[in-house]
C-alpha cells in the first residue's frame, strides 16, 4: 500500500474467446441507461417533468440512440480516430465504426447526440388512439425543459463511463514517477502503456510510452517470451519469429505485449520495474463529472429556476471540470496539444460558450412570461 498499484483488471466481465465477451465498458452503458430510465420515470411520477412516466421507456430509447450514435460519430469525426471510418476487418462487427465493444466514444459527441434527442423528445409521443385525426401527441413540452431533464440524468452515466475507462486501462494519466522509480501510493502502473512498444527497442513516435534503459528493455523482451511460454508456445519458436523481423515479427511482438498485459498479475515483480507510475486521471474525471457535477445539478433542480438553466449549468460546470482534470490526463497521442490545451479541453472551452448562450436564452424566456419550475423542494 506504500507504492503504486499495478493495474491488473480485465476489461471482460464474461469472456467467451480471446477477443469476444461481455465487457465492463458495455455494461457501464447499460447500467447508465437503466439508471437514467429510473430517474426519468421517478420524476414523471412525481409530476416534476412533462414527460409522462409511461413514456419513459420510449424517451430512453431515443436517448440511447442519440448517445451511442453521437458518441461514436463524435469520436471519429472530431478526429480522435478518423481511420475507423474506412477500417474493415474479417471479424465481427467487420466495420471499425461499429466496433464500440472495444471502446472509442467521445463524450462531447454524445452530448451533441443528446441535444438532438432532447429536440426529438420535446415533440411529444404519438398516442395509439385510432379516433384521433390527426394523431394526438402526449408529453409535448419545451426543448429547454427536456434538456434540463437529460442533463440531470447524465452524471451517473459519465461516472460509470470513466470507471470503465479505468478498468480498460485507457486514457492514461500523466506520469508521476518514471519506470524504475517507486511511485506514491495513490498512483497506478498501467501495463497498457507497453502497447507503445511496436517492436523490440522501438516505440511509436506518437505514443506516450516512456523510455527504458538497456536492462529494462531486456526485461520486457524476457516478459514477452515468458508470456508466450505460459500460453503454450516454446521460447525458441517465439525467438525465431521475433528475430526474423518484418511484419510477422511485429504482429507477434504486439500479440506478446497483449499477453503480458493479460498476465499482469504473474509478471508483477518485473512490471513494477519497467512501468511508469501515473495519475489515475480516469478516477479524477469520474469524481468530477459524476459526483461533483451531479451534486451541483441536483442542488439547482431543488430550487425555483428558469427552464434551461440546469442544461446551462451542466455545460458550464462540465466544461470547467473537464478543462481542469485534463491537466492530469495525457492528450490522445495522435492529437497532442494545441497552444498547451488538449482536444478535449478546447471542446470543453466551446461548451462554456454554449452554457452562456443557453443561460441567456433561458433568462430571456423567463422574463417573457414562461413559467418557472420549482423542483422538489418547492413542491413540499
Amino acid at each position: 500500500m506504500l507504492a503504486a498499484w499495478l493495474h491488473d483488471l480485465s476489461p471482460f466481465a464474461i469472456r467467451f474467446t480471446d477477443t469476444f465477451g461481455v465487457r465492463w465498458y458495455g455494461l457501464s452503458y447499460v447500467a447508465a441507461f437503466v439508471i437514467g430510465w429510473l430517474i426519468l420515470r421517478g420524476l414523471g411520477r412525481r409530476g416534476l417533468t412533462a414527460i409522462p412516466p409511461e413514456r419513459a421507456g420510449d424517451a430512453m430509447m431515443i436517448v440511447v440512440l442519440g448517445t451511442v450514435l453521437g458518441g461514436r460519430l463524435g469520436y471519429v469525426l472530431l478526429g480522435y480516430d478518423f481511420p475507423l471510418l474506412y477500417s474493415f476487418t474479417s471479424d465481427p462487427p467487420w466495420w471499425g465504426l461499429l466496433a464500440i465493444n472495444k471502446g472509442g466514444m467521445a463524450s462531447h459527441g454524445g452530448m451533441i447526440g443528446l441535444a438532438i434527442a432532447a429536440w426529438w423528445i420535446s415533440r411529444g409521443f404519438r398516442t395509439d388512439s385510432p379516433a384521433a385525426d390527426p394523431p394526438e401527441r402526449v408529453g409535448r413540452c419545451s426543448l429547454l425543459h427536456v434538456m434540463d431533464v437529460l442533463a440531470l440524468m447524465a452524471p451517473p452515466g459519465l461516472l460509470l463511463g470513466r470507471v470503465a475507462n479505468f478498468v480498460n486501462g485507457e486514457l492514461l494519466g500523466a506520469i508521476v514517477s518514471p519506470p524504475g522509480k517507486p511511485g506514491p501510493w495513490w498512483t497506478v502502473q498501467f501495463p497498457q502503456e507497453l502497447r507503445g512498444w511496436v517492436r523490440p527497442g522501438v516505440t511509436d513516435a506518437q505514443s506516450h510510452t516512456p523510455a527504458l534503459d538497456g536492462d529494462q528493455r531486456r526485461a520486457l523482451w524476457d516478459l514477452v517470451l515468458d508470456a508466450y511460454a505460459h500460453a503454450g508456445v516454446a521460447k525458441e519458436q517465439t525467438e525465431a519469429v521475433l528475430w526474423a523481423g518484418g511484419r510477422e515479427a511485429d504482429i507477434a511482438w504486439q500479440h506478446g505485449i497483449d499477453l503480458v498485459i493479460e498476465q499482469a498479475s504473474r509478471h508483477r515483480a518485473v512490471l513494477e520495474t519497467i512501468l511508469a507510475s501515473r495519475h489515475p486521471s480516469q478516477l479524477y474525471q469520474a469524481a468530477a463529472e459524476g459526483v461533483i457535477l451531479g451534486v451541483v445539478l441536483w442542488a439547482l433542480w431543488a430550487k425555483p429556476r428558469a427552464q434551461g438553466l440546469i442544461a446551462a449549468a451542466f455545460f458550464g460546470v462540465y466544461g470547467v471540470l473537464r478543462i481542469g482534470t485534463e491537466v492530469w490526463r495525457l492528450p490522445d497521442p495522435q492529437l497532442g496539444r494545441t497552444l498547451g490545451l488538449s482536444r478535449g479541453q478546447w471542446l470543453s472551452a466551446g461548451m462554456l460558450a454554449v452554457a452562456a448562450a443557453l443561460a441567456v436564452w433561458a433568462i430571456r424566456r423567463a422574463r417573457g412570461g414562461e413559467p418557472r419550475l420549482g423542483g422538489w423542494l418547492a413542491r413540499r
